[in-house]
Parts: C-alpha cells; sequence; structure tokens
C-alpha cells in the first residue's frame, strides 16, 4: 500500500447480513450451460464470493460436492475460524447464494458438520 493510503472494509462486509447485501449487487447468476458439472458452477460461485470473505481476514475452500444430494462441503479458513458469526455466513450468505445461484445445490456444510456424537454410555 502506498503512504496515507487506507483500505477500509465497508460496514456492510463486516456485518454478516450486509455480505448478503453486498453479494446481492454484486454476483450475477451463474447460467447452467449444458454439460457444466454442478461442481464447476460451484467453483464459479466461490471466486466470486471469495473477495467478500477474503476482506474481513478469511477465505474459503471448496472440499467437496456430492452431485448426488446436492451436499457442498467446504472451509471456511483465516479469521473464520474464529469468527462467531462464520456460521451465520455460512448459512444466511455461502448457503443461500449458493443454492440461489446452483441448481441442485441443497445444502453448503463444512468438515464435521455432520458428525455424530455417539450415544453416551455410562455403566
Amino acid at each position: 500500500m502506498r503512504a496515507g493510503i487506507s483500505r477500509r472494509v465497508p460496514e456492510q462486509i463486516l456485518d454478516p447480513s450486509g455480505l448478503s447485501r453486498v453479494l446481492d449487487r454484486t454476483i450475477i447468476r451463474v447460467p447452467e450451460p449444458s454439460g457444466v458439472t454442478v461442481r464447476a458452477q460451484v467453483e464459479d460461485v466461490i471466486e466470486i464470493i471469495r473477495p467478500a470473505i477474503q476482506a474481513d481476514g478469511g477465505d474459503i475452500n471448496l472440499l467437496d460436492v456430492d452431485e448426488s444430494t446436492g451436499r457442498v462441503t467446504v472451509e471456511l479458513t483465516g479469521a473464520c475460524v474464529s469468527c462467531p458469526a462464520s456460521t451465520v455466513t455460512m448459512k444466511a450468505g455461502i448457503e443461500r447464494i449458493m443454492k440461489d445461484r446452483v441448481p441442485g445445490v441443497t445444502e453448503v456444510v463444512q468438515p464435521g458438520e455432520d458428525a455424530e456424537l455417539g450415544t453416551a454410555v455410562t455403566l
């Protein structure tokens, strides 16, 4: 950065609900051309979402796309790991946008989110 220039992140990006408003204004619907996989469409949407997440010091990595169930697994990294609003960002932001723009996506989860805790057994 040049001296005297500061990079101020707009308030609406820091607020998870603001993230959705910013992305809604800047993201165009990803077309569904024939022959393009769901994974490719998900990758396109992630590349569009990524700058807004990076503006808060985080990042998003695509881990898996299960086309049979529509389940997308992503990992939030950086500042997102310790952010108390990351669940809101995931469900109200990323998942909503992904479901809206990629036909066939049913949910967006993080690794281990569906791990069963098991049953406590006492003797």
